[in-house]
């Protein structure tokens, strides 16, 4: 009996141990704002769709490509994050790290484990397409992410985890027309 119980604490510590060893980073070279941000790639917003001068501008659909025909607003894929940046280098030490962690995703063929920050309960659905198509700018939801560097966690006012912002939104009046702009059936979200 008391191998067993040896056994198991032994398999125990040396789980443990790896795990910390895969938590606490690996030969990429993970910067502190990756880290930070929980992302394997400490990805600015700001710096790539922000509109202040040293800003790229980019609109949200060049990167969540299929929002606009899809349920899911889409990631770039590792060669159009590197189709740019094997041309544009980062201003910065931390960039330049950044970039490097990108180049190595690339080489290997690898793509980016992105975590994800903005998400709904599993039982409702939430279509992109329907709302980009509705006229729907994506700050209405997401809040001003052209502005935010490093995303690590939802803009405080987005209330998506809450059916109740859902609705608020659908029961909101048309200006032109003064009805109510989509329906509140329950079939709408929950199917």
């Amino acid at each position: 009996m008391k191998t067993h119980w040896l056994i198991g604490g032994l398999a125990v510590v040396f789980a443990m141990g790896a795990l910390a060893f895969v938590q606490g980073g690996d030969a990429q070279g993970d910067g502190a704002a990756a880290a930070e941000s929980g992302q394997p790639i400490a990805f600015p917003h700001n710096q790539h769709a922000g509109a202040e001068e040293g800003q790229n501008n980019m609109d949200c659909q060049f990167c969540h490509f299929s929002a606009e025909r899809s349920v899911d607003a889409g990631l770039p894929s590792v060669n159009s994050c590197w189709g740019c940046h094997q041309v544009v280098a980062g201003r910065t030490e931390q960039a330049q790290t950044e970039i490097a962690k990108l180049r190595g995703y690339f080489e290997r063929g690898e793509q980016i484990p992105w975590n994800r920050i903005y998400k709904i309960s599993d039982h409702a659905h939430f279509p992109h397409m329907r709302h980009i198509n509705a006229g729907l700018e994506c700050q209405q939801c997401h809040g001003e992410v052209q502005t935010m560097g490093v995303l690590n966690e939802r803009d405080p006012a987005w209330g998506g985890d809450n059916m109740g912002w859902c609705i608020d939104c659908h029961r909101e009046p048309d200006p032109e027309t003064g009805l109510q702009q989509a329906s509140t059936d329950c079939a709408v979200c929950h199917y």
